[in-house]
């Protein structure tokens, strides 16, 4: 029998620079308020909803808050009983709900199921904030004198690609200042209206400060509250609900591809794996590869844009090479050049990717997927990428331990 294909039909995002504890709100309103958000935008009834898949790293820890499946029930009549998974993988814990609740569609399991990403972040301290998030390492084994874990493994990785080819900050720099532009023309981003001067992306102590090791303050993905919700179904489904709510498939998006790997844990032993290969991070090249090849795409000539995990500015940069942007060792290349930019050959973040728009660790996967919808149907609105029929997607767990990445493209191709 063969897989049904899995179609996207939209969905919806929370406001990327809300505070929702300064609001009084708690977990539930967020995901509560993006699910009823989704089903409106997509004209879907909750009596549609077959299961669902929820992404989420550390709602005990931020919110003392577990079994999110069952706050899910709650929303509407209609889900009491529904079958619901919650999902974790650090930083990729929505995409790993995509890729589950894919599977079903893939399966016949069920003709349409609801995907959400969500984390609430801001409802504690930045310090411990960093210290909930620094449980995605191998705690008590790596990094154990950092301050701040994630921008020191980060950085780690800057000292890597400096010691193999050679490292520049204008690079890193020029990355984070497009992301930060880009973000502007997003509606939803965390730093729409933030202001920078002409030393903000440069190695100015003062208006650049150092975090951990070569990571600069305007080098990182912001710590945020958010949610994201995606509606993926199957082909059935799909014929039929174009008929019901008046559509065309070009309101659609189908997964063409989609790439899975696993890392050890410790950066510094992936490392150590790749030090004799001509990448970095091999696994993260092999999980874009996998979806090439299932999406039959041949290169990242053939991608219209990118929506990379930019957790930091290195992550992006080591994100160039890794698509075969560039050669390995060479993304500086297509910052040079303008490659990357929102009019480049190869636009990555659009939407602004993690500096730009922000990063709730759980909504982040669920979240690309998302823009990945509205740039291939063309609903992405003053960030939407020209005649862009085909998005790819890369999101990061830990230290590039958990990776995932999705080919999507426009529902127009999947009847070609």
């Amino acid at each position: 029998m063969t897989a049904s294909k899995v179609f996207v039909l939209g969905g919806a995002q929370t406001d990327f620079a809300r505070n929702w504890a300064r609001d009084k709100a708690e977990i539930y309103d967020m995901l509560e308020q993006v699910v009823l958000a989704g089903l409106a935008d997509t004209r879907l009834e909750p009596a549609d909803i077959q299961a669902a898949h929820i992404g989420n790293f550390a709602s005990e820890l931020f919110c003392r808050q577990g079994q999110l499946g069952g706050l899910f029930a709650r929303i509407c009549p209609e889900f009491s009983g529904l079958p619901t998974m919650r999902h974790e993988a650090a930083c990729a814990s929505g995409s790993m709900a995509l890729l589950s609740a894919a599977a079903d569609i893939e399966a016949g399991r069920y003709d349409l199921v609801c995907v959400v990403g969500i984390e609430m972040m801001r409802n504690v301290s930045g310090r411990e904030s960093a210290d909930y998030l620094g449980t995605a390492c191998w705690t008590g084994h790596e990094f154990t004198d950092a301050q701040f874990v994630w921008p020191r493994a980060f950085s780690d990785l800057g000292d890597e690609y400096e010691r193999r080819y050679g490292l520049d900050y204008r690079h890193l720099g020029r990355i984070a200042q497009i992301n930060y532009d880009n973000g502007r023309r997003n509606p939803n981003s965390q730093t729409r209206a933030w202001q920078f001067n002409e030393r903000s992306f440069t190695l100015d102590d003062e208006a650049n400060p150092v975090v951990e090791g070569r990571v600069r303050r305007n080098d990182c993905g912001q710590i945020t509250d958010g949610a994201a919700v995606v509606f993926l179904a199957s082909a059935r489904f799909a014929e039929r609900y174009l008929q019901r709510a008046s559509a065309s498939m070009r309101d659609l998006a189908v997964i063409r591809g989609w790439g899975h790997r696993t890392a050890t844990m410790r950066l510094t032993d992936k490392f150590e794996q790749s030090k004799d290969q001509p990448y970095a991070l091999p696994h993260l090249r092999g999980a874009i590869t996998d979806a090439f090849g299932r999406a039959g795409v041949s290169g990242v000539e053939q991608i219209d844009a990118i929506e990379t995990h930019d957790c930091f500015a290195i992550t992006e940069y080591a994100a160039i090479d890794h698509f075969g942007i560039t050669a390995p060792g060479e993304s500086w290349r297509a910052v040079e050049d303008g490659s990357i930019e929102a009019r480049g050959r190869i636009p990555i973040n659009p939407s602004g990717g993690l500096i730009g728009l922000g990063h709730p660790v759980g909504a982040t996967g669920v979240r690309m997927m998302l823009d990945a919808w509205k740039q291939v149907a063309g609903r992405a609105g003053d960030y939407q990428v020209e005649r862009a029929s085909t998005v790819a997607t890369l999101n990061l767990g830990g230290s590039a331990t958990s990776v995932v990445s999705f080919v999507v493209g426009s529902g127009v191709d999947s009847v070609k």
